[in-house]
C-alpha cells in the first residue's frame, strides 16, 4: 500500500528535499508551505505528517491543536527549537515526535517507517467492551459512552489503549513515556500527568466514571472490575 505523506515547512529547500526523498521511497507525497494551506492539505487524510513549528500565518503547533481532534495520524514536528517547554508543547499540543534541524534524512525516513508500521499492528485489533457503557474501539481508534464518541487526541487515546489492554497492571509515567513517545523522544515524562488529567476531564464530562487509577508513588493502571 502506498502511504500519504503531508509535509509542511516554510523552506522550500527542505519540502524538496523531503519531496524527492519520500517519493523515490513509493510515499504519495502533499506539500504545503504555511499553517493555513497545511489545514487545507489534511483532507487528503495523510497516513502521517511533518509538521515544521515556526511558519508564516498559523505555527505548527496551532496547526497540530486545529487538527488532531479529527486526524489520528501520527504528527513528526520538525523545528530548530530545542527549548524543554517547547517541546513538551509540541507533545501536549498532539504531537507524537520531535526532530530538531539539521536532520539526517535517513533517520528521519527510519522514524516515518516505525510510526508507519506501530499504525499498521494497532488496525488489526477488534472492538471491545469494559463496562456496560464504556467502548474502546482498538481499530478505529474510538472511545464511546453508549452511542456517543468521546472526543480523544492520539496520545490520549494510546494511553487508554496501553492502560486497558493491561487491566490492573501499573504503569510509571517513564515507562508511559518510553513506550508512548519513544526512548529517544526528546521531552518530559510530566506530559503523562497532563494527557491522564485531559483524559479524566473528558470522562467525566461525558458522564463516564475514572477507569484510570492513581497509584500514588508508583504510576498509573486502569481499574479493574469490581
Amino acid at each position: 500500500m502506498q502511504h500519504k505523506i503531508l509535509i509542511v515547512d516554510d523552506e522550500p529547500g527542505v519540502v524538496a528535499l523531503l519531496k524527492d526523498y519520500f517519493e523515490i521511497n513509493d510515499y504519495l507525497v502533499f506539500t504545503a508551505r504555511d499553517g493555513e494551506e497545511a489545514l487545507k492539505q489534511a483532507g487528503h487524510e495523510p497516513n502521517i505528517i511533518l509538521l515544521d513549528i515556526n511558519m508564516p500565518k498559523m505555527d505548527g503547533l496551532e496547526v497540530c491543536r486545529r487538527i488532531r481532534e479529527f486526524i489520528s495520524c501520527p504528527i513528526i514536528f520538525l523545528t530548530a527549537r530545542i527549548e524543554d517547554m517547547d517541546k513538551i508543547a509540541g507533545f501536549i499540543a498532539g504531537g507524537d515526535d520531535y526532530v530538531t534541524k539539521p536532520f539526517s534524512i535517513d533517520e528521519l525516513g527510519a522514524r516515518v517507517m516505525a510510526h508507519l508500521r506501530r499504525e499498521n499492528r494497532r488496525s488489526g485489533n477488534t472492538r471491545i467492551r469494559f463496562e456496560d457503557d464504556l467502548v474502546i474501539d482498538y481499530a478505529a481508534h474510538t472511545v464511546h459512552k453508549g452511542e456517543e464518541e468521546i472526543p480523544l487526541a492520539k496520545k490520549e487515546f494510546e494511553i487508554i489503549e496501553l492502560l486497558s489492554e493491561y487491566r490492573g497492571q501499573v504503569f510509571d509515567k517513564e515507562r508511559i513515556y518510553e513506550r508512548l513517545w519513544g526512548y529517544d523522544a526528546e521531552g518530559d515524562c510530566a506530559v503523562v500527568a497532563e494527557h491522564i488529567k485531559r483524559i479524566r476531564s473528558k470522562f467525566k464530562s461525558a458522564g463516564v466514571g475514572d477507569h484510570i487509577e492513581t497509584v500514588w508513588g508508583v504510576g498509573y493502571k486502569w481499574k479493574e472490575k469490581a
